[in-house]
Parts: structure tokens; sequence; C-alpha cells
């Protein structure tokens, strides 16, 4: 007879929850959430000395939105592991057997708070000296603080998916109008359009955790848009630095 540990680790396997585990799907899903923390802090670290240098407020909003990127994408990775280790079908399903009902809905909290607050800091670091003297930065952080509570206790994935799209509708059109006013359309020199597939590939990111069979057929194609578009954002603060 097997002793209780021996038993339990045979019963995972036969189970396939260790096949689960280790296999492709969760395998590329920790590959691309540490490439993507990894983009993040280093794209947060490397425009430090050029604010501390410049002190411009754009650069100071662009840096945080990273930093909560890569936030928001650990607390990504820990929520996509128990959906697949304990094989979940959506995020809101996740049962008090699972995991303590109080850490769950922490971690949703915390994971919809940062993700608002990267698309906020992202745009902020656009529209600042519009809205630098009247919206503060701390009223973002309250209606983020706001939509991560309102979803996690409505429990409804489709309320927060809308509230995303609105979000995301109003982004790209404060974008396009701020894109229009700017002076420098010259090609290369204008961060709107990456922004604006930045914000789309993060919605399709928030769908596929919400909504996991929604996406699957399409998660490889978002996991190497999305990571190619934080490596090109690497690659032109590296190279700004090197400049």
């Amino acid at each position: 007879m097997l002793p209780i540990t021996g038993r339990i680790v045979f019963e995972g396997f036969r189970g396939g929850r260790f096949t689960n585990l280790f296999g492709l799907g969760l395998g590329a899903e920790l590959l691309y959430s540490f490439l993507i923390i990894i983009c993040s802090l280093m794209i947060y670290s490397g425009t430090k000395e050029i604010y501390e240098l410049s002190q411009h407020k754009g650069i100071k909003y662009f840096r945080m939105a990273f930093l909560f990127f890569a936030l928001a994408y650990f607390f990504r990775s820990f929520i996509k592991f128990i959906l697949v280790y304990f094989n979940v079908k959506g995020l809101f399903e996740i049962s008090p057997m699972i995991l303590n009902p109080i850490i769950s809905q922490i971690t949703l909290v915390v994971f919809m708070y940062f993700s608002a607050m990267a698309i906020f800091y992202l745009l902020y670091s656009v529209m600042w000296k519009r809205w630098d003297s009247g919206i503060k930065i701390y009223l973002f952080h309250l209606i983020a603080l706001v939509i991560a509570v309102y979803s996690v206790f409505s429990r409804n994935p489709f309320s927060y998916i809308g509230l995303n799209i609105l979000l995301f509708v109003f982004i790209l059109m404060i974008t396009m109008i701020s894109y229009k006013n700017s002076r420098k359309k010259t090609k290369g020199h204008n961060p709107y359009a990456i922004y604006v597939l930045l914000l789309f590939f993060w919605l399709l990111n928030i769908i596929d955790i919400l909504i996991p069979k929604f996406l699957q057929v399409f998660q490889l194609f978002i996991y190497l848009a999305s990571s190619g578009i934080f490596l090109l954002m690497l690659y032109k603060v590296l190279k700004k630095i090197g400049n």
C-alpha cells in the first residue's frame, strides 16, 4: 500500500491534474507572464534615470503604467495557475473548497485594480498636460478600486468585460483626439498606435482570464502579439536610453 503522500501524487497523475499543471497550457502561460513582467520592470527601471534628470511628468506616469502592468500580470499568472490546477472553467466559479473566499476575493480585487490603473496611467502619460490642473490621478485610483470591488462582488464576468470595453472605447476616443491635435505626426515619433494596440490586447487578456474557453483558439496569437508589443516598447526604451 502506498503512503498517504504517495497516493495523493498517484491520484493527481491519474486524474490529469499534474498533466495540466506542467503541460503546454500552463507552461506557456507562465513563460508568457514572466516575459511580460520582466519587460515591464525593465521599462520601469530603465526610464528611472531619464525621469530623474528631466522630471517630466509624462515619463513618470509612463513608468507607473508599466509598474502596474507588472503587478497585474503577476496576479494574473497566479489566478491562471488556480484555474488550470483545479480545472475551473471560469474565474468566478472558484469555490470555497478550492481557495479561501476572502483570499480569492482579495486577489481578484487587487488584479482588477492594478489592471485598471495600468491603463489609466498610460492614458495619463499622454494627457497629463491637459488634465494635471483639473483631473487628479487619485480620482483614477478611486475609479479603479470601485470597478474592481463592484466586479468581484457582482460575480458577473460580463459586467467587468463590459466596463473594460467601455473604458477601452473611451480611451481610444481620447487617444485619437490627442493624436489629431498633436504636432508630432512624423512616423516613428508618435506612440499612439502602439498604445492602442497595447490596450486592445490587454482587453483580450482580460477576456481570456475571465472566460478562458472563449478565446482558446486565439490564445497563442494573443500571447505572441502581446509579447511582441511589450518587447517593442522595451526596445524603444532601451534605444532611447542608448541615445
